[in-house]
């Protein structure tokens, strides 16, 4: 455990490395964050071996997640060598400007300062010590401090060591990397006024606890919080009868990946009335064998949840979620399957059908018409993702109907999935992995995809400023050879 000692010596030495590491050169950060991922390329399998043994998760799947932890790692390093990160613009002083005279503004990005990072731990790499969160806060320029996860202690303080080395041994300053164990921990870092920023993955209430302390402090910080999410999914009645048994072993094979500790599971699925999709979803599910949940904890809290579903007036089991001992002594679960009846039932007792249910559980509701599905999604307060099942070649008629719902997806989720399944998350430019609260406590961000780095950096404007007084990026030689807008005298008269 780090003592509240320790922990306050590792803030203070991230707030001492904070001007130095922010000011170093995009393309020379961009070399340490491809040492870190070499790095870890090169202890992989003594990496996959810790976490398989910690976590109970397949080794096929913890290499492919090393390698994603590394791939993030080298996309940042691109964004910084690429440089539009930034967003440099400059205004040249215009004395014709449509409203008066304009001053010479020049306008870029600068590092927040030092960032805390809440590990998950349902992903020991990817979400974990090394994961998204902290290659953009260090892509971004801001040192970070990890909370490790207690899911993958042994795990995370070798990721750690790796991660802190090879930043050192490319030259950043002390303090740029460090590791935090414990809850206390945590929470000291977070009340620090020397803290900037904090992300964290996981539970709602954890979650939620540890943002009102950041707002709550006398001077509140950004928390990118990542909190729970029932990523519903609807099928429409022309896509039963295109592809039943298809979207029956997707659903499946989608809601108990992982033994259904995903962030994007789908946790509702909305069907027509009158299918026999329930029963082929529910054949299927049986047929999934048990397997390890991540810790007895949340093993616990998802048998706690299951409970609560089954209680639920008008709901009917339709598998029943086997719990087998694992030689870990965590247990190891079988998928669970809940029907609601109607969507008007479940929108009744949303408060417990619409909540998320971490591991391998599901609930069905049935709709009688498409009017019904708008008023259901408007019970659904904020999801990662929506899942629509369309005929492969919707007619006019079936668009007509889909626009309406649509509207209302992106009212209440930050990704619309088509004809697929929302587990997968494309680490690329164009991923969206955020939501309205509770999938998110910042609606405006994401946690996936290069864009991750924007919310560890804040504008800043010089007007009239001598050019030697000038950071280098926006000196009129431009230096560092970074990508800008510049605005001349005249660009804009157009507005007069």
């Amino acid at each position: 455990m780090t003592t509240l000692d320790e922990a306050d010596r590792l803030v203070g030495a991230a707030a001492g490395a904070a001007a130095a590491w922010g000011q170093w050169a995009p393309k020379l950060r961009a070399d340490a964050l491809s040492a870190v991922a070499d790095a870890l390329d090169a202890d992989t399998a003594a990496l996959v071996t810790d976490a398989a043994r910690e976590t109970g998760l397949p080794e096929a799947r913890l290499t492919g997640e090393v390698k994603r932890t590394t791939v993030q790692l080298r996309m940042f390093a691109d964004v910084l060598r690429e440089g539009s990160y930034l967003r440099i613009v400059i205004d040249r002083g215009d004395d014709e400007f449509a409203l008066g005279v304009r001053p010479d503004l020049r306008r870029w990005l600068v590092p927040l300062g030092p960032v805390l990072v809440f590990a998950a731990s349902n992903f020991p790499f990817a979400f974990s010590v090394a994961g998204g969160d902290t290659a953009s806060a260090l892509a971004a320029g801001c040192p970070v401090l990890v909370k490790a996860h207690p899911g993958h202690p042994d795990t995370s303080r070798r990721t750690a060591d790796i991660v802190r080395s090879a930043l050192l041994h490319a030259g950043a300053p002390e303090g740029t990397f460090d590791l935090l164990v414990g809850r206390d921990a945590g929470v000291r870092v977070l009340r620090d006024p020397r803290t900037a920023a904090a992300a964290f993955t996981g539970s709602v209430a954890g979650g939620r606890a540890l943002f009102d302390i950041a707002a709550s402090r006398p001077s509140p910080i950004p928390f990118y919080g990542e909190l729970g999410s029932i990523n519903p999914a609807v099928v429409t009645a022309d896509a039963v009868r295109e592809r039943a048994n298809l979207i029956a072993e997707g659903f499946v094979g989608s809601f108990t990946l992982g033994t259904g500790q995903f962030c994007t599971k789908p946790g509702v699925l909305l069907l027509p009335r009158g299918t026999d999709l329930p029963e082929r979803v529910a054949a299927l599910a049986e047929r999934v064998a048990p397997a390890r949940m991540l810790t007895a904890a949340i093993a616990e809290r998802h048998r706690e949840r299951n409970d609560e579903i089954a209680n639920v007036p008008g709901t009917k089991v339709l598998a029943s979620g086997v719990v087998r001992a694992d030689p870990s002594g965590v247990p190891a679960v079988g998928p669970s399957l809940f029907h609601a009846g109607s969507v008007s039932n479940l929108r009744e007792h949303r408060d417990v059908l619409l909540e998320e249910n971490f591991g391998p559980s599901a609930v069905i509701a049935e709709y009688d018409a498409d009017d019904d599905l708008p008023a259901t999604l408007g019970s659904i307060t904020g999801s990662l993702t929506f899942t629509v099942h369309t005929a492969q070649r919707p007619d006019d008629a079936e668009r007509a109907r889909l626009a309406p719902l649509l509207e209302h997806a992106a009212r209440c989720s930050g990704r619309i999935v088509f004809n697929e399944w929302p587990t997968g998350v494309a680490v690329t430019a164009a991923q969206q992995h955020g939501g309205p609260y509770p999938a998110t406590t910042a609606v405006t961000t994401t946690s996936v995809g290069t864009a991750a780095i924007e919310r560890f950096l804040r504008p800043v404007t010089y007007q009239n400023a001598p050019d030697d007084l000038l950071p280098p990026a926006l000196r009129e030689a431009n230096p560092l050879e970074l990508p800008r807008t510049v605005n001349e005298p005249g660009d804009s008269r157009r507005w007069k």
